[in-house]
């Protein structure tokens, strides 16, 4: 079997190093992992399939003779670093939003568009999280009817800002427990035991940044140029794994039934919706695995032609991490 030299960039992060990990899983043809990172990280061990690697210090030169990139880094650094990695001829798939929105790099859910990896030029985009998690349970709708506009609210999980938001509820519950203050530092306001309905500045009319990407890097997901989305984003105090509630809206009617076996059969997805036996989508259960959970399918009561849906995925691997992966499977296929 022929064998990639694989860097992963930002290799000391959460999704850097579950890149790794999901690398080791899913038996990705590794010849030789490069985890790059900054200076300071610079010269630390990490093992991968048994074995210790020395983390690299992330610069121009390092990603000479490595075939696949894995971004794990902030915009800035994946801006800085694309152009060495394209020169060295290197395939970029990149986590960051950095190039989500560029119309000649593919941005790409491979349960959804594979066929748009065909037409890289060294750098291919990682979706947004809720965005995957999104469009994993609903593109498979659009099979039954054109979808038209969807409404959106995400649950969106404090591991989703990095590895200090777990670290921040934790230490407020056990301050809060036991009568003690404890100073916001990660999120705006206090989370625990609280919701805060602000994800990302301001982008337009109230929306937020992460409010847009689900309604422009679903446009292009799905090839769908004039969909309209609404969406409110709210961090929540779960640990772990995002939660999405969505109405989609067709061209035509169609039934619970209908949406039910579709989506049993969609790519990615596990049909969870037994609400008699309170049995749901629910990040407890999707966290630490790759498939989008799917349930309280019901009709839309305020549009004949809408359906409601319910669904949660673990951002940190379908989210981010494996669907980056699941990119570069792509590639080597």
């Amino acid at each position: 079997m022929k064998t990639y030299t694989v860097a992963v960039l930002g290799a000391t992060g959460a999704v850097g190093q579950e890149m790794i990990k999901i690398l080791e899983e899913r038996n990705f043809p590794v010849g030789k992992l490069v985890p790059l990172a900054s200076e300071r990280s610079a010269g630390r061990k990490i093992l991968f399939k048994g074995e210790e690697v020395t983390i690299q210090e992330a610069c121009d030169g390092a990603f000479e003779g490595v075939d696949i990139v894995l971004g794990a880094a902030e915009n800035d650094i994946a801006k800085r670093f694309a152009p060495a990695i394209v020169k060295a001829g290197a395939v970029f798939v990149d986590n960051s939003s950095a190039f989500r929105l560029d119309p000649k790099v593919p941005l790409i859910v491979p349960e959804v568009n594979p066929e748009d990896a065909a037409w890289h030029s060294g750098i291919i985009s990682n979706p947004n999280c809720s965005t995957i998690i999104t469009v994993t349970a609903v593109n498979a709708l659009n099979r039954l009817s054109p979808i038209r506009t969807m409404t959106a609210s995400t649950y969106q999980a404090v591991s989703g800002a990095g590895a200090g938001g777990p670290i921040e509820l934790m230490n407020e519950v056990e301050a809060l427990r036991e009568g003690k203050t404890y100073e916001p530092r990660v999120f705006s306001h206090q989370i625990a035991y609280n919701l805060i309905p602000q994800i990302g500045g301001e982008q337009m009319d109230g929306y937020t940044s992460e409010e847009m990407k689900m309604q422009n890097e679903g446009r292009k997901i799905m090839h769908l140029p004039e969909l309209k989305v609404s969406c409110t984003c709210v961090r929540v105090p779960v640990v772990r794994s995002h939660s999405i509630s969505v109405s989609v809206h067709f061209d035509r009617t169609v039934s619970v039934q209908e949406v039910r076996e579709v989506i049993a059969n969609a790519p990615g997805c596990r049909l969870v919706d037994d609400l008699a036996n309170k049995v749901y989508p629910m990040p407890l259960d999707t966290s630490d695995q790759d498939l989008v959970f799917v349930g309280r399918i019901r009709p839309d009561l305020t549009d004949e032609k809408g359906i409601c849906l319910w669904c949660c995925g673990d951002q940190v691997r379908k989210g981010a991490a494996t669907n980056c992966i699941q990119i570069a499977e792509l590639l080597i296929k």
